[in-house]
């Protein structure tokens, strides 16, 4: 069942006409023309009330402070670093799920697009899964990983569990621990076990807390716990806490999750919170209701339908707000890029001060030593995942592809880096009128964050799988401390799926930026000189205003200024790369602004390069080392070896680079390159091995108390056998000159699987999508590989909820299993080194 999306014409947008008042005679009225005009839609919010510094957080801290004296703390409201406001971007990352040889490029490309913690699960069976074996080598060496986070300046935040979920086996027990006695309450038997393992996990941190001059800020015990009883609880929890302090793992921070009536015992640990853009453990077999993720949380730090585990007296902090969705067996969601970026705006605006997201790296289950390490309901628990693909959907896929998600909500990660801690202070402050609930679309989603008369307006007119109405010119009315704003001056309209943060009388660059209909997206400082990068939301006329003080003049290099009441307002403005707006100060400073196209803002990249930051804007994939030595860049471009990239600032002369670059155009505010890898052409031949066979009926699966309804059943290993096979083969030369080879697999089934010489390597429930494998991993030294691909059937009588474009045409035997096509996709690598060739040398041609 395909949802509709936001791109249709609006049903819910009206216009009327009404007569113009003329003095004429009452005769001739009939002979006038009729002016046609929008229904005005305010959006009105009280921020006038005087503002509260936040108070000090009940909470015990442990050891904040590092061996060079910086500290870390906390209020009421936000996190501090050295006694400031500190607005953090965290995002998921299990390094046990991802080769360790690929482990540094994904932490840089997390670096790269914003991300300043790294969580990482620390999942229990992936390294005791054998009684008193412990694995911490290969992709599960922790230490090794949280070095190389530290390596490249990235805190970590290991979720150590015990219980984890993680859509994990067992949720990350072992089966021994979770056959040999009762486990989350305060069992001696149980807890023994806990401490030993914790001590496990202490031994890899070793050197490495915050206290130690470490990465570690803090760590979260247990997960989703909700136990109350006796041995359970907050008793419990205080009780891990005392295990893990015991160990050594004393941090500045310790956290729980705050969701499904959470336990949070007040001073011990601090709740953190998400949200999700879909729920594919959901028994429904239809259409959800939209989701609560995209409605401002103005009375509960949780999901609006769940009791809410709420301390005002602690900051607004999250661990898990969606970066995709699991695919489960019986639900198949395709999560959107907005689906993930406009709950930026939601949550931030809803007074989120550490945003987390869940996953933002994709991964793999490893290989077990006795059994396969996905959830699955055969080993009791609520769903079916794939064996293997713990892709999530997420920004960075399991393949480490940067997917349109990564680059959308980059804008917003680049936004916090840059004016997080303006922001952190601020207070929530709601709309007048507010939505009745989450399927009420007849009210305007909005939210402002304000401290005094400065602050930022928060607007979402997005939810996924609904068309929200596009609102009629609207105009903000906020009441400050010093008197109502109006933002923008003349009401404008908001399209349909639209959602954007603007600021409003925020001091930068020496000016105050009294409002702005441009979303705030970045700054550099070049030379003591500021500027300002904001980009454009689709459809809304950019209108920037500045406050008249101070300013000398303001050059503009398209669009109308006008200077009236002590303001310069400046509209009509052309985005793009090459747009100017100078400011020039009386203090003989300059403030630049430069409003990018929406796709110029989510191509854009933080880069030094020449020994100066540059924004470099690119359609091909970005990541950087600003770190190490000789700080590389690297672009990769998936099925073409044709590379483009501009840079602004521009140049003083072209970056060294491993391919010839062609400097094809330069202006004032930019310079462009493009270069050509050698081009790899690929013939890949399936051989057809086996037909499929008729597949049984799904079994139905576990009950759960909160799900009404049995799911359907993932099939069992030995249906496999009925599945159609091919086999594949890859030359030893395959992957020369290449940073990564992609299996492209269009087909329609139920399940497919890659395989060689009889392991399973990956695995895909079918959603209607492409399934794309990254093979380097899988080939010999050589490059070479072999592979069976095989499709096991999908009946007509599935249970399985899909959001397919079309309907599946299933043949006469009511089963469908159709390779429609299966294709190489080369990934070109092209490497820019920091430095700059001299002018006239090969690089600058």
């Amino acid at each position: 069942m395909p949802l509709s999306r936001n791109n249709g014409v609006n049903p819910f947008r009206t216009l009327h006409a009404i007569t113009c008042a003329l003095t004429v005679a009452i005769s001739a009225c009939a002979a006038l023309p009729v002016c046609h005009a929008q229904a005005l839609t305010p959006i009105r919010i009280d921020a006038s009330q005087p503002y509260t510094e936040p108070s000090p957080a009940h909470f015990d801290e442990g050891s904040a402070t590092s061996p060079g004296g910086s500290t870390l703390g906390l209020n009421s409201r936000y996190l501090t670093r050295d006694g400031q406001p500190w607005l953090p971007v965290m995002g998921e990352f299990h390094f046990s799920r991802y080769p360790r040889a690929q482990w540094e490029d994904e932490i840089l490309k997390m670096k790269a697009s914003g991300v300043n913690i790294v969580a990482t699960y620390v999942i229990w069976i992936h390294h005791e899964e054998i009684e008193g074996q412990f694995d911490w080598s290969g992709q599960r060496d922790l230490r090794a990983f949280i070095e190389l986070c530290q390596a490249h300046g990235m805190y970590v935040l290991p979720r150590i569990g015990p219980w984890a979920h993680g859509e994990v086996r067992n949720g990350g027990f072992p089966d021994w621990v979770a056959k040999k006695s009762p486990t989350r309450i305060n069992n001696p038997m149980y807890l023994a076990e806990v401490g030993a393992w914790y001590g496990q996990i202490a031994r890899q941190l070793n050197g490495l807390l915050w206290k130690d001059g470490g990465p570690i800020v803090g760590i979260q015990l247990e997960n989703e716990y909700s136990q109350r009883g006796p041995g359970a609880g907050e008793e419990h929890i205080r009780e891990l806490k005392k295990l893990a302090i015991a160990s050594g793992i004393d941090v500045p921070f310790y956290f729980v999750t705050g969701w499904d009536n959470a336990v949070v015992p007040a001073g011990a640990v601090l709740p953190l919170f998400g949200g999700y853009p879909s729920a594919p453990w959901s028994g429904s077999a239809e259409k959800l209701k939209p989701q609560e993720v995209y409605a401002f949380r103005f009375h509960s730090r949780v999901a609006a339908d769940l009791p809410a585990s709420q301390a005002q007296d602690w900051p607004f902090l999250t661990a898990e707000i969606g970066g995709g969705n699991e695919v489960t067996y019986h639900r198949r969601p395709v999560i959107e890029p907005d689906d993930i970026a406009a709950v930026f705006p939601v949550m931030l605006g809803s007074g989120v001060n550490l945003y987390g997201t869940y996953m933002f790296q994709g991964g793999e289950n490893p290989d077990g030593k006795l059994s396969t390490l996905e959830e699955s309901q055969a080993t009791g628990y609520p769903n079916d995942v794939p064996v293997k693909s713990y892709d999530f959907q997420a920004p960075l896929s399991e393949f480490g592809q940067e997917r349109a998600s990564l680059r959308k909500i980059k804008v917003y990660q680049y936004f916090l880096n840059d004016f997080g801690a303006e922001l952190a202070p601020m207070v929530v402050h709601a709309p007048d009128a507010l939505p009745a609930g989450v399927d009420d679309f007849s009210v305007p989603r909005a939210s402002v964050r304000s401290r005094g008369d400065q602050g930022f307006i928060f607007l979402n007119n997005y939810v996924r799988g609904y068309a929200m109405p596009a609102r009629p010119a609207v105009q903000f009315e906020i009441r400050l401390p010093s008197g109502t704003l109006l933002v923008p001056r003349r009401p404008v309209d908001i399209p349909a799926g639209s959602y954007f943060i603007w600021p409003f009388n925020l001091s930068v660059g020496g000016v105050r930026l009294q409002s702005s209909t441009a979303q705030l997206f970045t700054r550099l400082e070049t030379d003591g000189e500021t500027t300002l990068y904001f980009a454009a939301v689709p459809g809304i006329p950019i209108e920037l205003i500045f406050g008249a003080a101070g300013i000398r003049s303001v050059n503009s290099s398209s669009g109308e200024t006008e200077t009236s009441s002590g303001t310069i307002a400046i509209s009509g403005i052309k985005p793009g790369i090459e747009s100017s707006i100078d400011v020039a100060l009386e203090d003989g400073k300059t403030l630049h602004c430069v409003v990018l196209t929406a796709e110029e803002a989510e191509d854009a990249w933080k880069a030094r390069i020449g020994g100066n930051d540059h924004l470099l804007i690119t359609a091909q994939d970005f990541f950087a080392d600003p770190d190490s030595r000789s700080q590389r860049i690297w672009l990769q471009s998936t099925g073409t070896p044709d590379f483009a990239f501009s840079v602004t600032p521009p140049l003083a002369a072209a970056p060294l680079a491993s391919l010839p670059l062609t400097e094809t155009a330069a202006t004032a505010h930019s310079v462009q390159f493009t270069a050509k890898a050698e081009a790899r052409h690929f013939d890949l031949k399936p051989v057809p091995t086996q037909s499929a066979s008729l597949v049984p009926p799904a079994k139905d699966g576990v009950s759960v108390t909160w799900r009404k309804r049995p799911i359907a059943m993932a099939p069992d290993e030995n249906e496999f056998s009925k599945a159609a096979r091919w086999s594949l083969s890859l030359p030893p030369d395959s992957m020369n000159h290449l940073s990564e080879l992609f299996l492209k697999v269009d087909y329609q089934g139920d399940v497919a699987r890659l395989s060689a010489k009889g392991k399973l390597l990956d695995d895909d429930f079918y959603n209607g999508q492409p399934w794309v494998v990254g093979l380097s991993r899988f080939l010999s030294a050589q490059g070479a590989g072999a592979f069976e691909l095989s499709i096991l059937p999908l009946r007509r009588d599935s249970t399985v909820y899909f959001e397919l474009p079309e309907a599946i045409s299933f043949p006469s035997n009511g089963q469908v299993e159709k390779l429609n096509g299966l294709t190489l996709e080369p990934q070109y690598q092209l490497i820019l080194n920091s430095k700059t060739a001299a002018p006239g040398s090969a690089a600058a041609k």
